[in-house]
């Protein structure tokens, strides 16, 4: 009997030749990373071990990204502690403001993860790298601890389920709509613990940044990790970032998956995510009138040069609606170079919107953009729970950036082609 990519990773880096799913194993770790949320507790766990020295100072990444630039004096410290701990270990990746970014865009975007790797991180949302053909996951404070001393990690190994994608995407349809989609379907736990293994021809078409938009949204359905097999389109992007060798993995043709899903998403419509649930999916044709008062373009999902391409199309020569706030948050100082270069951040900001600096800003309702009571958001970022931008009493629908730029024109939630 095969392997799935996905087993045959974690085989590699537990050095046994195959391993199966429910088994336990500890696995050598490629990279360790952790933001400004999670750091301090990270680095509280590691002295607390009585751990002196990190595994391997160049497989470990510091990243402050949640509350940075700082909003406050306890987010100033958190990043103060960060700094202190990568000097004193000599951490050589830890980015500082000015030269960091959202953590899952930067973390690829430096060539820091690599087909075939095992990545942990103090983030839900480290499950992104699966875009890449590695195996990555979000893991606890105190695990990442001891990742981060013993270069290790306790996992059990996953079953997977296989989604295949089949048919030819609408314009104004992407990687957002398609993980959407089939959030709807399977629900927030529907890939509860599992590996999300994505297939077929529509998926093979997708740029990597919907790929990474995918992956990383396989948290929301509750999968431990989110993978694509690598192709010429993910050698492509590689090209220029690669700094080490790697190891290509896929599965074999007679692998064993719990489930496989097959999605003909020909007629599939730009999707959107009602309050209060990632799986409360709808087509944006069916919302009826839902009036907005914010609307957010950004975050690692949906923060990279592609995402922004799509909503500077829409926007450019428009105006925001004036009762609409347009926040902007490009993934990386990289995006945003090359977004001034091609002339997009004047088009932008002459149709109305705020450039934030790469950070999570709003997306955790952190800064930057936090919802007041009745207030209501479209954003393209990952997850609408009850307070999840603000207040307890605002609502978040989940959109693409084609949907979310065409709302803020028209101050609702709009079909991209009402205004393109």
């Amino acid at each position: 009997m095969g392997s799935t990519i996905t087993e045959k990773i974690l085989a590699h880096h537990a050095g046994v030749d195959k391993v199966v799913p429910g088994e336990l194993i500890t696995a050598r770790v490629d990279l360790a990373l952790a933001n400004d949320v999670t750091a301090p507790l990270a680095i509280e766990a590691f002295r607390k071990m009585g751990a002196r020295r990190v595994f391997d100072p160049k497989k470990v990444a510091l990243l402050p990204d949640h509350f940075a630039p700082a909003r406050d004096i306890a987010a100033a410290e958190n990043c103060a502690l960060m700094r202190r701990f990568a000097r004193e270990q000599g951490i050589t990746h830890y980015f500082e403001v000015g030269r960091v970014g959202i953590e899952h865009v930067l973390v690829p975007e430096r060539g820091l993860v690599l087909p075939g790797d095992l990545v942990v991180g103090a983030d839900s949302h480290t499950c992104t790298y699966g875009a890449l053909g590695a195996f990555s996951t979000g893991v606890g404070s105190t695990d990442l601890a001891m990742a981060m001393a013993l270069g290790e990690i306790w996992l059990r190994v996953p079953r997977s389920i296989k989604f295949v994608y089949r048919g030819r995407l609408r314009p104004w349809v992407g990687g957002k709509d398609l993980i959407l989609h089939t959030i709807g379907r399977i629900g927030v736990d529907g890939a509860l613990y599992r590996a999300m293994e994505f297939h077929g021809p529509v998926v093979e078409g997708l740029s990597m940044d919907g790929r990474f938009t995918m992956a990383n949204m396989a948290i929301e359905a509750g999968a431990k990790n989110g993978i694509f097999h690598v192709d010429e389109v993910t050698r492509e992007w590689l090209r220029g970032r690669v700094t080490r060798d790697y190891v290509e993995f896929s599965s074999d043709p007679d692998a064993t998956y719990e489930r496989v899903y097959e999605f003909d998403v020909s007629d599939l419509e730009p999707q959107v995510a009602l309050p209060h649930l990632p799986s409360n999916v709808k087509p944006v044709t069916e919302l009826g009138e839902v009036e907005v008062d914010q609307v957010v373009i950004g975050s690692c999902t949906n923060g990279r040069l592609e995402d922004m391409e799509v909503a500077w199309r829409i926007l450019k020569g428009r105006k925001v609606h004036p009762r609409v706030r347009l926040l902007v948050f490009p993934g990386s100082q990289e995006i945003i170079r090359e977004m001034a270069s091609r002339g997009w951040l004047e088009s932008l900001v002459e149709a109305g919107a705020v450039i934030s600096p790469p950070t999570c800003g709003p997306c955790l309702g952190g800064h930057m953009g936090v919802l007041a009571a009745g207030e209501r958001a479209v954003s393209t970022t990952n997850r609408n729970f009850v307070g999840r931008m603000g207040h307890r009493e605002s609502e978040v629908y989940l959109a693409g950036p084609a949907v979310a730029a065409a709302s803020a024109v028209l101050g609702r939630i709009a079909h991209p082609e009402e205004v393109a």
